[in-house]
């Protein structure tokens, strides 16, 4: 959520930053007169609290003295149904004004530059694309003739948007994970498993709800819980409506979850396969910082989400993203593209994203400056590190060989029980 002093205070730079991420900048006339008139009613409020409250007193000194104090008490009744009729009236300016600030994506970050996605920079490249001297396969049909991957059981079973691992697809997927378990445990990362099934209040932290709730699997019978689309959306909320002390941060963890999305209904006929889907598995990473560290952070996030795409093996390029391609919540955002050669494109395996105070705003994660204990809102950073539905593809289309196999990438050999190289199937 944007602070509202800054909206106040500099609306022309907050408009600007909201066109350069192609949103609309009209809500923020309308929140501006709203806090005005709610500020109005509130000075209102406690004037007629002020009055009654000296109202109160001389009835106080005229009971003492015998005096008739019905006329003092009929005013005193006045005043407190006039003090509730405009605490009533500034409650509904400040919820319509808090739904507006609701709606308001995060401002870009310096140096993000505005425009959607074909504004985005690409930053680095990492190897080189593979080159084949025979005719490669693409992921669907290695993925198959290899048992890796059973799609029509997995659509039989889920629905369109669904598959599943079996056999070496399996302990390769597996095999990725506790690759990046193990590379997040090593560079002093906290481990969490959280709840798959988050409150309305998570979602609304994350910033992905009110805008959002229709991209989310929703149990209605039980409310608003709905299954988490990220990790993300559970780490923002470990503190939410916590005070830390300085001292604890930065503070950096990691998450192990499937992630569940309705979003994946409608793509072109190239991305079929393991490229979108419904349930993915992913880890992702999560950042609690003090404002002055979050650019380091960050730098820190992409770093460790590239080594982990390098340590694979795999080529790939770093984009930093423009204004408009950023999501709601973040102010900048780097995403780590996989090559895919049968689709001679290149997938987002990795976003990582500084949301600076925005995040913490709208859960109310705040910190206490040990020197002035003054209580200031934290930076939070996540990053995926990393998802799995576009890396398995990459590593079968890209490791692929000439007699059908794939080559396992070195660093996942020792989770995969010493198999270098997955045979089709005699």
């Amino acid at each position: 959520m944007l602070d509202i002093r800054k909206i106040r205070e500099t609306p022309d730079a907050v408009k600007a930053g909201l066109a350069a991420r192609e949103a609309n900048p009209a809500a923020v006339d309308e929140i501006i007169a709203l806090d005005a008139v709610r500020r109005e009613k509130t000075s209102a409020v406690q004037a007629l609290q002020g009055e009654r409250n000296a109202m109160s007193k001389k009835i106080g000194a005229a009971r003492k003295s015998g005096e008739d104090t019905s006329a003092l008490q009929a005013e005193v009744r006045e005043l407190g149904e006039r003090i509730a009729a405009l605490d009533k009236e500034a409650s509904e300016i400040d919820e319509k004004q808090r739904s507006l600030l609701l709606s308001l994506p995060n401002l870009p970050a310096p140096g993000v530059v505005p425009g959607g996605k074909e504004a985005n920079e690409v930053v680095s490249v990492w190897g080189e694309k593979p080159v084949f001297d025979f005719e490669p396969k693409d992921h669907v049909a290695l993925c198959t003739e290899l048992g890796l991957i059973d799609y029509d059981r997995g659509v039989r079973m889920g629905g369109n948007g669904f598959w599943l691992y079996r056999g070496m697809g399996a302990r390769l997927e597996w095999a990725l994970l506790n690759y990046f378990i193990q590379e997040h445990l090593k560079d002093g990362f906290e481990f969490i498993l959280p709840p798959h099934l988050l409150t309305y209040e998570c979602g609304l932290t994350a910033g992905q709800f009110p805008k959002f709730e229709e991209d989310v699997f929703r149990l209605k019978e039980e409310g608003f819980q709905f299954l988490l689309p990220t990790a993300e959306t559970a780490l923002v909320n470990f503190h939410r409506g916590e005070i830390l002390e300085e001292k604890e941060l930065p503070k950096k963890m990691f998450a192990y979850t499937p992630c569940y999305r309705r979003e994946a209904g409608s793509y072109r006929k190239e991305e079929r396969g393991m490229v979108r889907g419904h349930q993915f598995n992913k880890v992702e990473m999560f950042a609690y910082t003090l404002p002055e560290q979050s650019e380091e952070m960050l730098q820190l996030l992409i770093r460790k989400a590239c080594a982990l795409v390098e340590g694979l093996g795999l080529h790939y390029r770093l984009s930093k993203l423009a204004a408009g391609d950023c999501s709601a919540s973040m102010a900048t955002t780097y995403d780590v593209e996989l090559w895919i050669p049968s689709m001679n494109v290149y997938k987002e395996c990795s976003s990582v994203s500084n949301a600076m105070d925005y995040q913490a705003r709208r859960g109310n994660m705040r910190f206490r400056r040990a020197e002035t204990r003054k209580i200031e809102f934290m930076h939070t950073l996540n990053g995926s590190g990393l998802a799995t539905s576009r890396l398995l593809p990459a590593i079968v289309e890209q490791f692929q060989r000439k007699d059908g196999s794939v080559a396992v990438p070195k660093v996942l050999v020792p989770y995969m029980g010493g198999v270098e190289t997955i045979e089709p199937a005699k």
